[in-house]
């Protein structure tokens, strides 16, 4: 229970300081909807979408309203496409992100997620079929969003799987080549991938999950910073690195509270089960909205200056505790999210040189995604693209955690430039990569990378 004091700290949080929830995501498995006939799979998919998630917008809206919380995006997670849509060729695997987009716009969500493959140990058919279908697929669609996990601490590192896809993000740029690459943006490559995100681009709804499921995602890179600095301000007696963790976790704590109380309503109205409150400080390009900043509030200068590290590792620890303290059912991702074209502080330590690729990938060691709407030059050759893949897959593989790349190589533009993507996903200086129209003959040997002696739990 909130005593008086948290019930008017978090009716401040919400009158000023950008808390909200950033999704309600609605996860539909679409394994009943098989069939080996195209249009019928089709209609199915449609018909199952529109029957879940007719009134999901409607009763987001209203929820928010009820209790004063902005329902920010509504979202939709489907089964793997690469599994529900086995028996397809490439070219019928467009057609089915066709009719996920058209499910997707007819019921008022702005994303749907998915169309996804899990091949960290080999691929099958429709999972090449898939995986060659992406460059088309989402540069002819709107709102649906491709997430594949290459790697897992418990199979080690698909390299075949690393080098298609390295191919397969410059295919997505080149076809969206008058976006900037857009295409790319809803790409994401996966190590140890949760069946249960419900941000996107990675939001999917994994194998041994309900027919039919809410999970929240929960953001306030705004609220954390204006609790530090009010603590700053205050020169509140030993305040120190650990007091600030605690002020961090308290915080994370009453923000778990306000989404799970969204989720659990919405669930409710919908007739179907709660799943998890993904808690994580997931920036916007709004002033005030920012991780960066979060940075700056306690001392730092910029991210990616010496301590960047170390602060994340403080904040990430300290926002995973606070949102296990306040509700049993915390999945996803959760933790800080480190976006680069998704916050206008990071953007702009990008721009300045001051946030290098070697330095974000550091701090991906510490945070909840990994090398997160990172711009890099077009020129970069595939086999240069599939190492910078592979060496975060790595990370994520003997850290025994979820990590992944959303990596954009903008045609025709190179380091010091600027990338336009829009919207929720802003804008970034394109970030120089060391040797990249260079060779890697390494990742071209393929194979799987074996996995770790520590996936040798039993």
């Amino acid at each position: 229970m909130l005593n008086d004091l948290e019930i008017y700290s978090t009716l401040d949080m919400l009158n000023n300081a950008h808390l909200d929830v950033r999704t309600v995501t609605l996860g539909i498995s679409l394994f009943d909807c098989v069939s080996d006939d195209l249009e019928r799979f089709k209609s199915n998919i449609k018909k199952k979408i529109r029957f879940y998630a007719k009134d999901l917008v409607q009763i987001c809206n209203r929820t928010g309203e009820k209790y004063g919380i902005e329902v920010v995006n509504k979202r939709i997670s489907i089964s793997p496409v690469a599994v529900a849509a086995a028996p397809f060729q490439e070219n019928e695997m467009v057609e089915i992100a066709k009719t996920l987009d058209e499910a997707a716009r007819e019921v008022g969500v702005d994303f749907i997620g998915g169309f996804s493959a899990l091949v960290e140990k080999g691929m099958t058919n429709s999972d090449r079929a898939l995986i060659r279908s992406i460059p088309e697929a989402l540069s002819s669609t709107q709102r649906v969003c491709a997430s594949i996990n290459v790697a897992s601490t418990r199979e080690g590192i698909n390299m075949d799987a690393v080098n298609l896809m390295a191919k397969t993000i410059k295919q997505a740029a080149h076809k969206s080549a008058d976006k900037d690459g857009l295409a790319c943006a809803k790409i994401c490559v996966f190590s140890n991938i949760p069946p249960d995100i419900p941000f996107m681009a990675g939001a999917y709804l994994g194998i041994g999950e309900p027919d039919a499921v809410i999970n929240v995602g929960v953001s306030g890179p705004g609220v954390v910073k204006n609790e530090i600095e009010a603590a700053l301000k205050n020169k509140e007696h030993g305040l120190d690195l650990g007091r600030i963790a605690e002020l961090i976790k308290t915080t994370a704590c009453k923000v778990t509270r306000v989404g799970e109380l969204i989720g659990r309503e919405v669930a409710s109205e919908l007739k179907i089960p709660f799943g998890v409150c993904d808690l994580s400080l997931a920036p916007t390009p709004t002033v005030g909205d920012s991780v960066g900043e979060i940075f700056q509030s306690l001392g730092l200068e910029s991210i990616g200056l010496p301590g960047s590290t170390a602060l994340l590792a403080m904040l990430n620890d300290a926002v995973k505790k606070g949102g296990a303290f306040a509700s049993s059912h915390v999945g996803g991702l959760s933790g800080a999210f480190i976006p680069v074209s998704e916050d206008l502080n990071i953007a702009k330590a990008a721009e300045l040189g001051l946030l290098t690729i070697e330095k974000l990938e550091a701090m991906t060691c510490v945070c909840s995604v990994g090398l997160d709407m990172v711009a890099i030059p077009g020129d970069t050759s595939e086999e240069v693209l599939a190492g910078i893949i592979a060496d975060e897959m790595a990370i994520g593989m003997i850290n025994n955690k979820t990590t992944a790349t959303r990596i954009i190589p903008v045609p025709g533009k190179g380091p010091g430039e600027q990338a336009f993507f829009g919207g929720l996903l802003g804008h970034a200086a394109i970030i120089d990569v060391k040797n990249r129209t260079g060779k890697n003959n390494f990742v071209k040997l393929g194979g799987r990378i074996p996995a770790p002696i520590h996936s040798l739990k039993n």
